[in-house]
């Protein structure tokens, strides 16, 4: 989707728009003592920002601040809308070419938080395409919070109100952790996906 209203906004309006919204912060550490990288889908204002400025905010603003050490990323999809909250295709593919080879070498693992069965879908037959250089295999979809806590240290991460929210409602749709119902309205039913949860954390879930 391109950003076309980007351009209302000057560039260190841009830049001060994700910093006010809290989109990338690094926060707390996994299990492993790694730094985390910690995204809010729903927070980032694609129709804002324009590609170029995001990827000068997170070569000034974040990755510096990972200090060319090896650090996770936790990703939380909780109701992201696709009109509002994701860059085109083209632009996600550009921000992944431009991020320096040493950031991608340090990255350990994605914790995809929430996944959608849009999302789910859309990664198994584009993502391998679109992000080269094994980061689609450092990929581990978690579907409730409590699995979360099993990678990342939980008293150093601060999850928003909705994220929590939307985990209780898994309590009374429970057959969205298996991606048979989607989290998108309009959409219904889909592939069955194995029910163990430990192929959660797998691409394989949906290979």
């Amino acid at each position: 989707m391109a950003m076309d209203s980007s351009l209302a906004l000057s560039q260190s309006d841009q830049e001060n728009l994700l910093e006010e919204l809290g989109v990338f912060k690094i926060q707390g550490r996994d299990k492993a003592g790694r730094k985390v990288l910690l995204i809010t889908g729903k927070h980032f204002p694609a129709r804002e920002v324009s590609g170029e400025v995001l990827k000068k905010y997170l070569e000034e603003k974040i990755y510096p601040k990972l200090e060319e050490k090896p650090f996770s990323v936790v990703y939380i999809h909780t109701d992201v809308q696709r009109s509002e909250n994701l860059p085109g295709i083209s632009t996600l593919r550009s921000i992944y070419e431009d991020i320096p080879i040493n950031v991608k070498n340090h990255l350990e693992s994605i914790y995809f938080l929430h996944p959608g069965l849009q999302a789910r879908l859309f990664l198994a037959t584009l993502g391998r395409f679109l992000f080269s250089g094994g980061l689609y295999s450092k990929l581990r979809y978690v579907t409730r919070l409590e699995f979360l806590w099993d990678h990342v240290r939980r008293s150093e991460i601060e999850i928003p109100e909705f994220a929590h929210d939307h985990d209780e409602e898994l309590e009374y749709r429970p057959m969205m952790d298996y991606g048979l119902e989607s989290d998108h309205p309009g959409v219904y039913g889909g592939p069955s996906m194995d029910t163990n949860h430990l192929s959660l954390y797998s691409m394989r879930g949906i290979a």
